[in-house]
């Protein structure tokens, strides 16, 4: 992910701070500016989207979208962002079958993929394609879902192929709300401002990704920096950036199996520290200057989940071929594996693909990419819902959010099931729409995004 700078804002809680990337507290909390949100944990501070909708009711509008992503869509004011990529074969063909409305019409390859069913949904990524993709930044007006402008910020072939249910648009953007950063992995960083001029762009190489599953780790950023995380079969770094020129401010080797976590920056006693979520080792970095600050052992293969932190804690899971849940002292130094650093730990029903959500003191996870549902007390671990199946939900990618005393939890068959935050479950709504549902979903005012398939949805009551 990334951003733009104005003053930097930091929510201070009990010693550390999860910063919200270099933008007012205000702004940030009434938009929806990263993966994750303004606060980095899945919540919408400010937010109260609808409790019920569906494909008749409280759809404030519904458009197509070109090619194919798994991204979140990122909104700031009356912008809403989303990264998309197809073959440039098929984008022809979309411009040329635009509508009246001069909406893209999808593609038929999209429109005829079933929907996988459970698991990680294949053994390995597809072949690498032959033709070129382009590669898209869309810019669409908050209130009536029209694209304002489209950047094609790469037109190449990838140099390998994905698994089935991922894609090549899998990062999501960053924006500070006066610039935005279109992130594509292999494909490059790209800076534009919010009328779509090209500011800067910079290329890191190619990455090699375990079992050519493809990539998906989004940026993060915090005041005037850019953080990418470049984990993969080949050599690992950690980079800074000026997020104002693209210049390099530091990197720091790594050694690691491809990862696909977004890094998570906090602020522990004054000091602004990066996460990273992997395989190996779970390791911190000072901001400033890429130093390695701690690491622990634990987590299972192919960790995807990004981190979240609140109340003195940073938490990671991850739940393929295994399960972990630890809760990190991040104020420590040195290898952390074992000793009392780690509060509290558990060790079944965790997420693989979807991300924590960390709410009022509550952290939510699923188990694997199945509809089960675990609470725990966020200091204490203490279950507070056990593996409660989420009826009406068929599989799980996209990570649940909260709003307003809510949390919303959205199912690959494309419904949403909404429910009180706390325990025991209590289900409020369960809401079908006719798209299949990867992303996750982006609560902001009295609206909630989501991203289909074919779609992209504004939920709004009318």
């Amino acid at each position: 992910m990334k951003m733009r700078f104005r003053l930097p804002f930091f929510v201070f809680v009990l010693g550390v701070t999860v910063l919200i990337p270099g933008v007012g507290a205000r702004a940030a909390d009434d938009n929806w500016p990263q993966w994750r949100g303004p606060l980095g944990t899945g919540v919408a501070p400010t937010a109260n989207p609808p409790t019920k909708w569906g494909e008749t009711e409280n759809v404030k509008w519904k458009v197509k979208l070109p090619g194919h992503g798994n991204s979140t869509p990122i909104v700031w004011d009356q912008f809403v962002f989303i990264q998309t990529a197809m073959p440039s074969s098929e984008a022809e063909a979309a411009r040329a079958d635009a509508g009246a409305d001069g909406a893209p019409v999808l593609p038929a390859l999209l429109q005829d993929r079933p929907l996988p069913r459970g698991g990680p949904g294949g053994f390995g990524g597809g072949a690498a394609p032959t033709e070129k993709y382009q590669f898209v930044l869309l810019c669409l007006d908050r209130g009536t879902g029209k694209t304002l402008w489209r950047k094609v910020v790469r037109e190449e072939v990838p140099h390998e192929g994905h698994h089935r249910d991922h894609g090549y648009a899998s990062y999501s953007p960053v924006t500070d709300g006066k610039l935005i950063f279109a992130y594509f992995g292999s494909r490059g960083l790209h800076c534009y401002d919010m009328q779509g001029t090209l500011k800067w762009e910079k290329d890191f190489g190619r990455m090699q990704t375990k079992m050519g599953f493809g990539e998906g780790s989004s940026a993060a950023l915090h005041g005037d920096v850019l953080v990418i995380d470049w984990d993969h079969e080949g050599d690992d770094f950690i980079v800074a950036l000026d997020k104002t020129t693209g210049k390099e401010l530091w990197r720091t080797p790594r050694d690691e199996e491809t990862t696909w976590s977004t890094p998570l920056v906090i602020e522990h006693n004054g000091a602004a520290q990066v996460v990273v979520n992997a395989t190996r080792k779970v390791r911190s970095y000072d901001l400033k200057t890429g130093k390695q600050l701690w690491e622990v052992g634990g987590m299972t293969a192919n960790a995807i989940p990004s981190p979240v932190a609140a109340d003195g804690l940073v938490y990671v899971t991850s739940g393929f071929r295994g399960a972990a849940l630890l809760a990190i002292d991040p104020g420590r130094r040195g290898e952390l594996t074992g000793t009392d650093a780690i509060k509290w730990s558990y060790s079944k029903g965790t997420p693989y693909v979807p991300s924590p959500l960390l709410y009022e003191g509550k952290i939510y996870v699923f188990s694997g990419n199945n509809a089960v549902l675990t609470c725990f007390d966020a200091k204490t671990g203490k279950v507070l819902i056990d593996s409660k199946r989420v009826e009406d939900l068929e599989g799980v990618y996209a990570s649940p959010v909260g709003a307003a005393g809510r949390v919303y939890m959205v199912g690959r068959n494309g419904t949403t099931v909404v429910a009180k935050n706390g325990a025991p479950l209590e289900v409020l709504a369960s809401n079908p729409l006719d798209d299949r549902i990867d992303a996750s979903p982006a609560p902001v005012g009295k609206e909630l995004f989501l991203r289909g398939q074919q779609y992209l949805y504004c939920i709004a009551e009318k």
